[in-house]
């Protein structure tokens, strides 16, 4: 081997001694089984899988019904629908959420109205929701961000006095607690997710949860395409899409819920262990849990110190191995958003700030000690 030192561009090469992806789902055996199980029956749409693992999920959450639908947007989508949600009508969300969160209220005609988040709780203001209620607003979409609870009471005691749907956006939130009961089993209307970087996974696959038998059916007949209690199979009572989940990704459900517990055990330890490893790095962690609010832990997400340029330490963690992503960026300011509702940067300035300096680090039930070390110290390096 030569003894010539190694160039700038060698050495940092070097020193990448391992890759830490972002987000990794928790795929086991008895997965596998379950899904095989269901390709040798044959049935892999509409048959009787479908239902068991809507049962399951509805137990986990405390539900009294669930419609298992093919993803957290479709599901609320069709809560817009059964919100009444039409064109010329107001829905009121929040900016600091994916996309998803205010698009479901353009697919109905509907207008997003942007309230401004709580900074520590990055979750919708209910001040700020009940100063955005206008004679057009129809309902509220209440996102629980990175699992974090919304503040149900008070955002559901704005829609009693205004006459308004609560739709919660729980796609984060799967194991969460609000005031000692899980979220889900408080008897609104909430949507689930379950893509491979949520709690669990049906590969994509959503699902929408309430106490209503009357909102359940009907959930149920518009994701088939508007069938039917009753009738043939080309018989349709109305307007439906198609937005029904497949046997195969039901079965992969009802095994991930079969270790939901564990799931989220592991995912608190590796929480818990980033918490310690923080300690002492110039960065704000996650709020924590207090009496009212129980975090289910679906991402990681840190805040830079104001004036740290956080392209520069995501290029630095990327140097090293180490996934980051920037979540999450406020939707106002999204292009589409920009060009269709002339939204601008100052309007909601708590969002904006958070999304200028928010950043995930690598998160996931399986995801080693060792790494998370070797995570904390790149993010060190890169601060400094």
């Amino acid at each position: 081997m030569s003894g010539r030192p190694l160039s700038g561009q060698a050495l940092e090469a070097a020193t990448v001694r391992r890759s830490v992806p972002l987000s990794q789902p928790l795929i086991d055996e008895r997965d596998e089984e379950l899904v095989v199980e269901v390709l040798r029956s044959g049935r892999l749409s509409l048959g009787p899988t479908g239902p068991r693992f809507e049962e399951l999920l509805a137990r986990a959450v405390g539900a009294q019904h669930c419609a298992a639908v093919s993803s957290g947007t479709a599901g609320l989508h069709l809560c817009m629908r059964l919100a009444g949600v039409r064109p010329g009508d107001e829905v009121i969300t929040s900016p600091y959420s994916f996309v998803a969160s205010a698009n479901c209220a353009l697919y109905e005609g509907a207008t997003p109205v942007f309230a401004d988040i709580d900074p520590r709780t990055l979750n919708l203001d209910p001040a700020a929701v009940e100063a955005a209620v206008s004679e057009r607003t129809r309902a509220i979409v209440a996102v629980d961000i990175y699992g974090y609870p919304c503040e149900l009471d008070e955002l559901r005691a704005i829609c009693e006095r205004h006459g308004l749907t609560l739709v919660e956006d729980a796609c984060e939130a799967l194991g969460a607690e609000y005031k000692g009961a899980p979220v889900g089993s408080h008897g609104h209307l909430a949507v689930w997710a379950f893509y491979p970087n949520k709690q669990i996974t049906t590969g994509e696959g959503g699902a929408v949860t309430t106490a209503s038998e009357e909102d359940w059916r009907l959930l149920v007949s518009l994701r088939n395409q508007g069938r039917a209690d009753s009738g043939g199979w080309l018989e349709h009572a109305r307007y439906g899409y198609n937005y029904r989940l497949d046997d195969l990704s039901a079965a992969l459900g009802i095994g991930q819920l079969e270790k939901l517990g564990e799931i989220l055990g592991r995912r608190r330890e590796v929480a818990a262990r980033y918490g310690e490893l923080l300690h002492g790095v110039d960065v704000e962690p996650p709020l924590v849990d207090d009496d009212d609010h129980v975090r289910s832990w679906f991402v990681y997400v840190i805040k830079l110190p104001v004036g740290v340029d956080r392209e520069r330490v995501i290029a630095e963690l990327e140097a090293r191995g180490v996934a980051s992503a920037r979540y999450l960026p406020s939707i106002h300011l999204q292009p589409y958003m920009r060009e269709r509702f002339g939204f601008r940067e100052g309007m909601l300035p708590v969002s904006e700030d958070a999304s200028a300096r928010t950043l995930a680090l690598p998160f996931h039930a399986r995801l080693a000690r060792g790494d998370q070390e070797y995570v904390v110290e790149a993010l060190r390096a890169a601060l400094a």
